[in-house]
């Protein structure tokens, strides 16, 4: 099958996201590859469909044990050959996993970094062709990175090992540029194909609040989305002490999560959630890599996190599925000196000498200060974390807390007509200018280059903007750049065909700008057109059959899934088929069961 047969067959979508399809081509042609997508862009498809096409087996390092369950689970739902060995296996089922591989059964072995070392992976790749190596979280290689593990400069040795050296594609969600460097230069990753997709996950609403009670604030949200999955990171073990405590003695189901509990603690309250079992789980910033649960409808921050790239991973964890999702953050003060405290005492465990120790301090100093000016800034909150990365990103978004409150619309349809026209003007006697000296000519400038030209006396648009300030004209100038209406070349601005549509068929436009008043505006999330009634049956269906199963809900199909056999209501196995995430094995799995739901609504 080709690449995009087995993204229909297996994972039911008909068309790969954005830069899925050119990874996977590369990966195919033997080059290594570098991609850094953010949460929820399907980075695990970039080398789960090629690992299919390969002749051998694909080896995926991967930082927890709970994302290689969920990863191998959900492939198996799916029909794909896939196992995992980790040290919370017993001997039977490791000893059966060995087995399969050696069989030729399995087609993606999951692994920890640690596990490289043991005898068993050592004989693995001296004894069956390994055509794969996959490392995802690929950041906690780098000691510059935000969550570095020594334990990931095991995979160094490890390709060492091998007695021939494999495709390598490593994977990550965040990682700014000296991040990414470091990875390759650490890994060794031969003329990379590297791509990054863009940082900008538009399903996601990005808040911060300084309410004057924290918790009161967090049940007030709570009470506004009572049937929701959500996450409530916090910033110390005490904290998630109290705050799930509290949270239970108001009537809320919630689980707490941190380093200080058991293992058998932490497993079966990080099962709770990942079942449904309840709604919330309170955590530490210890609880979240390699979640891979689908419907977190809302990530709350009860305190700032340590840095940008923390925050924006931890956040990234809602809203997998595309729907929208909610990513508040609570700021005080007082969150920067706790921050602080640990970043004083950072490096204490890890085999380092004092003069890196000092650089990494530094660096995590720098990164704090990035973290509060995003708290405290006053800008776009998607345009900052975008630009942090890298990314580029319009100024304004709509879809955050302070171009919700800050920001309103208004119409500039009659100065973008006279800045295209001045452009045209001057275009049509062959001169180009660039944004500051066209801003000169619009607001009739006195400077002797424009009296040599003789602007004032022969172009009809010559000072026809003088009622407006600089910064304004400059400001509209910059959002027809951004939208597309007018182009750059070399500094110079000319027109294109969007600015002549825009001429030629009395377009109007708007552009967001700040409000001159104080008047805020409350948080309106992005509502998807879906049929409650017929969604509310679908889930129950889907709990049914999980409970059966034993796996997540989101396992089997996530929210989004539902959400389209909401609009698409199919009764027939093709029109089944048709429902975005719906493979073929899904559908003869649980297509009767779904679809008898369905026909009795619409019978209803």
């Amino acid at each position: 099958m080709t690449a995009s047969e087995i993204l229909q067959y297996y994972f039911g979508y008909d068309t790969f996201r954005n830069g899925q399809e050119t990874l996977i081509s590369h990966i195919l042609q033997g080059q290594d590859v570098f991609g850094i997508m953010p949460t929820g862009a399907g980075k695990s498809l970039c080398y789960q469909i090629p690992a299919l096409m390969m002749n051998g087996l694909t080896i995926v390092i991967s930082p927890l044990i709970s994302l290689m369950q969920d990863q191998v689970t959900a492939l198996r739902m799916a029909g794909i050959p896939a196992g995992c060995l980790n040290s919370m296996m017993d001997e039977i089922n490791y000893k059966s996993v060995l087995r399969q591989v050696y069989q030729g059964k399995i087609k993606l072995l999951y692994v920890a970094p640690e596990r490289l070392e043991t005898a068993s992976m050592q004989k693995i790749a001296n004894e069956i062709p390994v055509s794969m190596i996959t490392v995802d979280e690929v950041h906690c290689v780098s000691q510059w990175g935000q969550d570095f593990r020594p334990s990931y400069l095991k995979i160094v040795s490890f390709l060492k090992y091998l007695p021939y050296r494999p495709v390598l594609s490593v994977f990550t969600a965040t990682a700014t540029k000296e991040v990414a460097e470091d990875v390759k230069n650490i890994l060794h990753l031969k003329n990379p194909f590297c791509l990054t997709t863009g940082f900008n996950r538009k399903n996601l609403y990005f808040s911060v609040a300084q309410p004057r009670d924290k918790f009161e604030a967090l049940l007030q949200f709570l009470k506004q989305h009572p049937d929701e999955n959500g996450i409530v990171y916090c910033i110390s073990r005490r904290l998630v002490e109290e705050v799930t405590e509290d949270l239970n003695h108001k009537g809320f189901s919630a689980v707490r999560y941190h380093a200080g509990l058991t293992d058998k603690e932490r497993y079966e309250n990080q099962e709770a959630f990942l079942y449904d079992k309840v709604r919330l789980i309170v955590a530490t910033n210890a609880f979240g890599m390699g979640i891979d649960k689908s419907d977190v409808s809302f990530v709350i921050h009860y305190n700032m996190p340590k840095n940008i790239e923390n925050y924006y991973q931890e956040a990234g964890r809602a809203g997998r599925d595309g729907s929208p999702a909610n990513c508040i953050l609570f700021y005080d003060s007082s969150d920067i000196r706790i921050n602080q405290y640990f970043i004083d005492n950072f490096g204490q465990n890890l085999e380092i000498d004092a003069g890196l120790k000092i650089q990494l301090q530094n660096r995590e100093k720098q990164r704090l200060k990035a973290m509060q000016q995003y708290c405290t800034g006053s800008s776009c909150l998607r345009h900052y974390l975008l630009e942090y990365f890298g990314d580029t990103a319009p100024e304004y978004c709509g879809n955050c807390s302070f171009c919700r409150i800050h920001c309103e619309q208004k119409d500039i349809t009659s100065e973008a007509q006279k800045i295209i026209s001045c452009i045209y003007y001057l275009y049509k006697r062959n001169l180009y200018f660039d944004s500051e000296s066209l801003i000169q000519i619009l607001r009739a400038g006195k400077t002797e280059k424009y009296q040599q030209l003789q602007l004032s006396e022969t172009l009809p648009t010559y000072g026809i903007m003088r009622d407006i300030s600089e910064k304004q004209c400059l400001e509209i100038i910059k959002y027809l750049i951004s939208t597309g209406m007018l182009s750059e070349k070399e500094q110079k601005l000319c027109l294109n065909r969007k600015s002549g549509l825009f001429l030629k068929e009395k377009q109007t436009l708007s552009m967001p700008v700040r409000k001159t008043g104080t008047a805020s505006v409350q948080n309106k999330e992005n509502q998807v057109d879906t049929d409650e009634a017929l969604l509310s049956l679908l889930k129950e269906c889907r709990q049914k059959l999980s409970q059966k199963e034993h796996v997540p809900a989101y396992v089997i199909f996530t929210d989004m899934t539902l959400r389209d056999m909401c609009r698409k209501q199919p009764v027939s196995d093709m029109a089944f088929l048709s429902v975005q995430g719906v493979g073929r094995v899904k559908l003869e799995k649980y297509g009767d069961a779904f679809m008898k739901v369905i026909h009795k609504y619409l019978d209803s």
